[in-house]
């Protein structure tokens, strides 16, 4: 991939893990709440609703009538209050408080399942305490239907299940708690998505994680991270990821990005022109698509050269699915400057608005994380020492 910007990112930071660990969650917490308000609609209407692009928090599309404009999806949705995209991250990051270890499709049926059905928890859109599984999307509540009531193997639960960004959306902890190391974030992804998704859903939580993992490596840059997914992307992935890439090195500014990175980004994506009417075609299982979202988040990573604000406002603006969107980028950003290139007063809005600890969470994936180091460390020293004994009896 060529990509005519590279010099011009912002200088790489040296931060330590907890602080790219806190710029991540922190990061994809707040892109999440300012995508909330502006999901499924087009950048031109954003644009007519709001006099002009996004530049921060904004209130319910609706207005004062969010509770009943949309009764399937009675949510407030703005103001600063984030999604399940948030709920869904820091449930896995609770996971990873229990397991303290890598997790597995096990994890999910184990842990995630009884977490999100069993424990109620202040849900910012509903403005009461709630069972998460009366939020999440359809899509996510599937995880339940076929572990809890189907008793499926976990490794093949997603099988079924709409094709989406359903387990992209929340597999940034994975990526962290491997941090700069890309291949073991995607393997664990993987395993991790089989009891959520499959095809090339499946395949998009994998490359994200190794996406957040790569931001994570001293010196990196948007053009390494996006390296790094592209040597481990497989399929329609990879090719639109390179697709909405190529056409992203011709922009450092996300106004003129908008249209070519949706047209770029549209042969790979099944849902189709109209978000909020999909395609006969739409969330099917191919080798040959890719959910939208993760090029797009990366496309504009790119077009922002790594600048958080710059970056999630593009997300944002590019409508959509743009709460998934900026969620994604929000983490890869974070995880690249730390907490330190998010606005200030973005964090305390959504803070405040959803009455969540957003750094609790990174304090928490951070300790595990570092406690996981140090057993794989033992780990491969043991398998170190073994394979020479082995490798020893054959001179």
């Amino acid at each position: 991939m060529t990509h005519k910007t590279s010099e011009l990112p912002v200088a790489a930071t040296t931060l330590n893990l907890a602080e790219r660990v806190t710029g991540a969650l922190v990061g994809a917490a707040v892109g999440d709440a300012l995508g909330g308000p502006v999901e499924g609609w087009t950048p031109e209407q954003i644009a007519e609703r709001h006099g002009g692009r996004v530049t921060g928090v904004v209130g319910p599309w609706y207005g004062d009538d969010w509770r009943t404009a949309r009764p399937i999806a009675p949510y407030h949705k703005g103001d600063g209050h984030v999604t399940d995209d948030t709920l869904m991250t820091h449930a896995l990051v609770r996971v990873y408080e229990t397991v303290r270890d890598h997790l597995d499709a096990y994890s999910v049926a184990d842990h995630l399942v009884p977490d999100l059905m069993s424990r109620p928890r202040w849900i910012p859109e509903l403005e009461a305490e709630a069972l998460p599984l009366q939020r999440i999307f359809l899509a996510e509540k599937w995880i339940v239907t076929r572990l809890h009531y189907g008793h499926a193997d976990p490794r093949e639960a997603g099988s079924g299940n709409v094709v989406n960004c359903g387990a992209a959306m929340y597999m940034a902890p994975v990526g962290l708690v491997n941090a700069a190391h890309p291949e073991a974030a995607y393997a664990e992804a993987l395993d991790v998505a089989g009891a959520h998704q499959s095809s090339y859903g499946r395949e998009a939580a994998g490359v994200l994680a190794a996406a957040v993992a790569a931001a994570c490596t001293p010196g990196a840059t948007p053009v390494s991270v996006v390296e790094a997914a592209l040597a481990l992307a497989k399929d329609g992935t990879r090719s639109a990821i390179e697709s909405v890439c190529e056409v992203a090195s011709r922009h450092t500014d996300f106004e003129s990005a908008l249209v070519p990175l949706r047209a770029a980004v549209a042969p790979f994506d099944t849902v189709g022109p109209h978000y909020r009417e999909p395609s006969l075609g739409a969330r099917r299982p191919s080798r040959l698509h890719s959910i939208e979202e993760l090029p797009v988040a990366l496309g504009m990573l790119l077009v922002g050269g790594g600048d958080y604000r710059h970056t999630v406002l593009g997300s944002v603006n590019y409508g959509r699915d743009c709460d998934s969107i900026a969620t994604m980028s929000g983490a890869l950003a974070g995880a690249l400057h730390g907490e330190q290139a998010i606005p200030a007063g973005w964090v305390k809005t959504v803070a405040d608005a959803s009455r969540l600890d957003l750094h609790a969470p990174a304090r928490a994936l951070t300790e595990v994380a570092r406690e996981i180091f140090v057993r794989d460390t033992a780990r491969r020293r043991a398998h170190e020492a073994a394979f020479a004994a082995l490798a020893g009896d054959e001179r």
